[in-house]
């Protein structure tokens, strides 16, 4: 794979210093974009830290451009960023969690997606890999907002693995159930994080759907529900 460039949205997070750590010891060269990222975060030489946030179309070209202007081209783009808030009924949920919630899970990576595309058209093929939910496919009582924007988005993947198969583009998504992150076991202390998912089996399979192995697998939604099943 030495040559290939991924752009890792996210890129230090809990899922994300994994998938990032992973890639690059594929022999990728790993963009890293986080609204606060530095180049200290990854001891690597072929890592570079891209600060920025996707709160817009704008924003994201800017990063791809970013991007395209050094390298030339996207190989691969592994879309992590994203957020949860839960607690509160379909009825009792405000308006401001709505918005978060699919800002966060939705918007972001619509935008991305159409910075991204275009440039993975041009080149003739690609790879997009995004984050959903278990919650997405199988929601629980008071997620409504989380599990409607993580749902939203695997409708929006299967679209653009239909739209740009023509291309030699794969788009897939990947369902996680409640991964072991240090943000998760701080805000669930009591749990049996032995039942959670672990980010580097999420990040081994983003390996290989970045992979040869992976090219024929598009418009997927991919259960990881760990032993929680």
């Amino acid at each position: 794979m030495t040559g290939k460039v991924a752009l890792v949205t996210g890129a230090n997070g809990g899922l994300g210093t994994h998938v990032t750590k992973a890639v690059l010891d594929e022999g990728f060269t790993v963009v890293g974009l986080a609204p606060r990222i530095q180049q200290s975060d990854f001891g690597h030489p072929n890592f570079i830290a891209l600060p920025a946030a996707l709160t817009s179309l704008e924003a994201a070209k800017k990063a791809v451009d970013t991007v395209i202007a050094r390298f030339v081209k996207i190989d691969v783009l592994a879309h992590l960023v994203g957020g949860f808030a839960g607690g509160q009924t379909v009825a009792a949920t405000d308006d401001v969690t709505w918005q978060r919630m699919f800002d966060a899970n939705l918007n972001s990576a619509f935008h991305i997606l159409r910075a991204v595309i275009p440039e993975m058209r041009k080149a003739g093929g690609g790879r997009i890999i995004t984050i959903g939910s278990r919650a997405a496919e199988d929601p629980g009582p008071k997620v409504g907002a989380y599990s409607a924007s993580k749902a939203a988005l695997v409708s929006l993947m299967k679209t653009v693995a239909r739209e740009n198969n023509d291309a030699g583009i794969t788009a897939n998504v990947i369902l996680p159930g409640t991964m072991d992150t240090p943000m998760n076991r701080k805000d669930m202390p009591g749990a049996d994080v032995s039942q959670w998912v672990q980010p580097a089996s999420v990040a081994s399979l983003i390996v290989w759907l970045a992979g040869d192995a992976g090219k024929d697998v598009t418009g997927a939604a991919i259960p990881v529900y760990g032993c929680g099943l």
